[in-house]
């Protein structure tokens, strides 16, 4: 295993790690989606390389996208339950009431 895929795994299980043992707020939560997404997009963007395939690939482009739509709408949820709750505490959200 080259150093560029420890580097790309590691990036990937730490923010994994992040995501299942530091759930005290919900930006922290929301950190962690955007690392485990920022190394994907980056190992789907240099894959082609290591490959040595000519033709480009549109992933990488698609992931980006539909990473920067999951930061919006985590953001939103993040004002939006910061404004009902008072707080970004995921303690506080109880998800089975309305």
């Amino acid at each position: 295993m080259s150093s560029l895929h420890l580097s790309f795994y590691s990036a990937f299980v730490l923010s994994s790690l992040g995501l299942a043992f530091h759930r005290t707020h919900l930006i922290s939560a929301l950190l962690c989606l955007e690392g485990m997404m920022l190394s994907m997009y980056v190992a789907l963007a240099m894959w082609p390389i290591q490959t040595q395939t000519s033709s480009p690939t549109i992933i990488p482009i698609l992931m980006l996208a539909f990473s920067a739509c999951e930061a919006g709408t985590g953001l939103a949820l993040l004002v939006a339950s910061t404004r009902t709750h008072g707080s970004d505490h995921l303690h506080n959200f109880n998800l089975l009431q309305c």
